[in-house]
């Protein structure tokens, strides 16, 4: 199980992919995700022990250089970042809803593992950067209060890096608002 996550966020494409190689070759790390992102961003997201992934993120920024946007490195990562990151999480109807939009990749995973770390929430989905000008956003459930206050763990985590664009607490969404969409 992978304790640790690193994500190099970068402006160009062609020096995403030396980062990605780079990072490999630096550290026994495994790629989460290794892909282009809106818009004409690139991002590289692995994990492994907390040494490696210190390790193999460095030896990315180093490449990377004037071309990274965010980076982020995460020490005992909360289980939940992963299914929600690759979507498959799922939640009939939620309680209550809330959502944190970011300018950054790097951003919305902070915001995720800060949100459940904090309160009694499940994660629904950290969108990443896809057809969204660049930007994330995640979605979580839980009672009203569980999530007010998971919310407020996530922002206070980004807000200080100037990276927030919104959040909402939604008490008890109507399940048309989320069928499909989260």
């Amino acid at each position: 199980m992978l304790s640790a996550i690193g994500l190099i966020e970068l402006t160009s494409i062609a020096k995403g992919y030396e980062v990605a190689d780079t990072m490999l070759k630096a550290a026994h790390v495994e790629i989460i995700t290794n892909r282009s992102i809106c818009p004409g961003k690139f991002m590289v997201l692995v994990g492994g022990d907390v040494d490696a992934v210190h390790a193999a993120v460095e030896a990315g920024l180093e490449i990377g250089g004037s071309t990274v946007v965010d980076d982020l490195i995460i020490p005992n990562i909360h289980p939940a970042v992963f299914p929600a990151i690759s979507g498959t999480t799922l939640v009939e109807h939620p309680d209550a809803l809330g959502i944190i939009e970011t300018f950054s990749v790097a951003t919305i995973i902070e915001a995720a593992d800060a949100a459940v770390k904090a309160a009694d929430v499940r994660l629904i989905n950290i969108h990443l950067a896809m057809a969204i000008g660049g930007k994330g956003y995640l979605t979580l459930t839980g009672d009203v209060a569980a999530v007010t206050a998971a919310v407020e763990a996530g922002v206070a985590y980004i807000r200080e890096k100037g990276m927030l664009v919104q959040k909402v607490v939604i008490p008890h969404p109507r399940k048309e608002i989320v069928q499909d969409k989260i």
